[in-house]
């Protein structure tokens, strides 16, 4: 086949499975207006449109559907005898792109890294921070990093972190103008900053585990955000109350810049799994990742 047709058909395919020109370009590591480009010269060549496109959104024509539907097989197929292929390299190379929230960015992924980086030199790493949910089959992730009550359904998951606490924190400066809670009853009484859900818009419940027993409790925010970074350094400048995993809070608790406070009462998160999907022939660098991941 004419690789330059070949070449827009692969675009065409990203196009649509993307569902926009800029999220297929960043995808592709192109430019958009280089992918429209490509569309034009493969509609020309084809004598048909394949995609309608308007300021907003685009879909494919009825001859791209049926275009598509017979492309689809034959894309598979490549990218699993390029799999084949990756197999049989004495050492693994090739890409690897990560969706992880944040702290399991900094905690879980990151400090493996240098050593992952040292063992395989040619696989390199895209790491992708989102605290939200991500589809990491539409978004074209290798794999996805969260909490086991969210991973995406029919997925492998493989446990790379122990679980992870929570802390309730709060400046010294606020505490000396505010007595301490005793309990999540007294946090009425209290400034707190809340954390908001960017996927689903909701305000993070604040979770309580006391005795074997576990509640959750919906916080009034007088600070809300949708950065765990960012709601932290608004605890430490003396604004309130917040809930934090602990690893994030560590370094501020060891030099003062935070306290606990509810100790004893604060739930504790499920271990962070790496999932992806089932039905994807892993290659060899993905192999090597979880692996690494594992340890």
């Amino acid at each position: 086949m004419d690789r330059d047709l070949w070449s827009g058909l692969a675009v065409f395919a990203a196009i649509v499975e993307a569902g926009s020109f800029a999220r297929a370009a960043t995808r592709l590591g192109r430019s958009a207006s280089a992918l429209s480009h490509a569309m034009r010269v493969l509609e020309t060549r084809l004598g048909v449109r394949l995609i309608d496109r308007t300021t907003r959104s685009l879909s494919p024509t009825r001859a791209g559907e049926a275009l598509l539907l017979r492309l689809k097989p034959a894309i598979a197929a490549v990218e699993d005898a390029l799999g084949d292929l990756d197999g049989a390299r004495e050492t693994p190379a090739g890409h690897i792109r990560i969706s992880a929230h944040r702290v399991a960015a900094v905690y879980a992924i990151l400090p493996r890294l240098a050593d992952f980086a040292r063992a395989y030199p040619d696989i390199t790493v895209e790491l992708v921070v989102d605290d939200g949910f991500v589809d990491i089959v539409a978004d074209r992730f290798d794999c996805g990093v969260r909490h086991a009550m969210t991973l995406q359904a029919d997925m492998i998951a493989v446990r790379i972190s122990d679980a992870v606490p929570l802390v309730y924190v709060a400046a010294p400066a606020y505490l000396d103008d505010n007595p301490p809670p005793a309990g999540p009853h007294d946090l009425d009484a209290h400034r707190c900053l809340c954390y908001r859900h960017t996927s689903s818009g909701a305000v993070h419940r604040w979770e309580f585990e006391r005795d074997g027993r576990r509640s959750e409790r919906a916080i009034r925010g007088d600070f809300v955000t949708n950065d765990v970074d960012l709601m932290r350094d608004a605890a430490a400048a003396g604004l309130g109350i917040c809930c934090l995993p602990l690893p994030h809070a560590v370094r501020h608790l060891a030099d003062g810049r935070l306290v606990e406070v509810l100790a004893g009462w604060a739930a504790v998160l499920p271990p962070n799994y790496l999932y992806h999907p089932s039905r994807r022939q892993p290659t060899a660098a993905f192999r090597a990742f979880v692996d690494a991941m594992r340890a």
